[in-house]
């Protein structure tokens, strides 16, 4: 082993004892606010990814608001409309006598070309 490397390698091990803490708080300090920056970036934009996600559900739930509000609305206009059909007879037979249908035979001509 050559002897002029045993003061060179005690050099670089003294100087590394200095210079490693110092580059790793300058490294620290330097590299803080831009790993900061980086995360704020990321998070904005996933929050606005978040938020058109968002908004996007919002739009589509009320579709299906919309939707369903107007079947109910439809729902209860049939159930209306059956309620007053049901009423209907009772009142019609108080007044008016029942007659009965004509029969028609299943094969007879309409009334228009009868004879």
């Amino acid at each position: 082993m050559d002897p002029n490397i045993i003061p060179l390698v005690a050099i670089v091990m003294g100087i590394s004892v200095v210079l490693v803490p110092v580059i790793g708080l300058t490294a620290r300090y330097v590299l803080r606010p831009f790993a900061e920056a980086l995360a704020l970036a990321f998070h904005a934009r996933g929050t606005e990814e978040a938020v058109q996600l968002l908004e996007q559900r919002m739009a589509l739930l009320e579709q299906q608001l919309e939707a369903m509000e107007t079947s109910l609305a439809r729902l209860s206009e049939a159930a209306d409309f059956h309620r007053e059909l049901r009423a209907l007879p009772h009142a019609s037979q108080a007044h008016a006598p029942h007659t009965p249908l004509p029969h028609v035979a299943p094969g007879a001509p309409p009334n228009d070309a009868r004879p």
